[in-house]
């Protein structure tokens, strides 16, 4: 399920290699795959879904974050500088989509509001409350 966290960027959960073309079709210029190899079977690790996201005509970045590090600034940079780059809309997964808005909001820490983060995070079914002295 695909959610949006701001008009240009979305989270979702793991995708499927076949998810790209529909990606596409939508809007969807970029892919941001914020799991780890380690924790998917090869049927979903990242040369797969790069292959799959280059045949849709989408633009694949392999950003893989772990709890212990999620919270380190260049990771937040980084996702920022993808998403920043990006065409059009941005669809960045994980195991649940939770990393993924974590690592988003970190990198509009200062530019945006906490509380529009936490909202925005919220609404899309995520709890980021715990991150509000790091948002500013």
């Amino acid at each position: 399920m695909v959610r949006p966290l701001t008009e240009e960027y979305y989270v979702s959960p793991q995708i499927t290699p076949e998810a790209m073309t529909q990606l596409a079709e939508h809007g969807f210029t970029d892919v941001i795959c914020n799991r780890p190899d380690s924790e998917i079977g090869p049927e979903l690790q990242h040369g797969v879904m790069q292959q799959a996201a280059e045949a849709a005509g989408l633009v694949f970045h392999f950003h893989p974050l772990v709890h212990q590090s999620l919270l380190e600034t260049a990771n937040s940079v980084r996702q920022k500088e993808i998403i920043d780059a990006a065409k059009g809309r941005v669809l960045a997964y994980c195991a649940s989509g939770n990393r993924s808005s974590v690592v988003w909001a970190l990198g509009q820490a200062g530019e945006t509001p906490a509380d529009d983060l936490i909202d925005a995070a919220a609404a899309a079914g995520y709890d980021l409350s715990q991150l509000r002295p790091m948002l500013g």
